[in-house]
């Protein structure tokens, strides 16, 4: 069973999530929508501010979500978020992806449809607009995500870990 923890007198709201994995933790104040798949070692903290995550998102293997006093963690539907990516206070609208290891700090807001490659660190208070691919430390804009891009990279990585949370939940390996 996944860890599961009040945090002053708020209880995660976890019942439409699709699939939760037993090494997960979650505390305090956090909901997630439907078709949301949270994996392997995520850490998803609403102890000092609210953390929403949106229809069909997945939070990948070791992440780490946390709100800041003045920065709530706020994630649209159908977004990925990679293995080890931390998210503190930040906004990431719908439809993105957000690489392995990359870094989004307090005040970010990343824009619909949006590619954070794998590494990037988003310095607090960067603002990314919609369809925006980001690359680096400091991360900067390098050019906008094509249509193809979307379907290929965005659509296809949430639809596939969409599938898997299915197939975990039903106990298939």
């Amino acid at each position: 069973m996944p860890v599961i923890l009040p945090f002053e007198g708020h209880v995660p709201k976890v019942d439409s999530a699709l699939f939760i994995a037993e090494t997960a933790t979650l505390i305090g104040d956090v909901e997630l929508a439907p078709g949301t798949s949270i994996w392997y070692g995520a850490v998803l903290r609403g102890d000092t501010n609210i953390i929403r995550v949106g229809e069909n998102t997945n939070i990948q293997d070791l992440c780490v979500l946390h709100g800041d006093a003045d920065w709530p963690v706020l994630i649209g539907s159908r977004v990925t978020v990679g293995h080890g990516a931390i998210l503190h206070g930040c906004k990431v609208g719908d439809d993105c992806l957000v690489g392995m290891a990359s870094v989004i700090m307090n005040g970010c807001v990343i824009g619909t449809g949006s590619i954070v490659a794998g590494g990037t660190v988003l310095a607090p208070g960067t603002e990314v607009p919609p369809r925006s691919l980001v690359v680096g430390v400091p991360g900067k804009v390098r050019r906008e995500v094509t249509k193809e891009e979307i379907e290929s990279l965005i659509r296809h990585s949430w639809e596939v870990y969409l599938d898997l949370a299915r197939r975990a939940t039903r106990g298939e390996k």
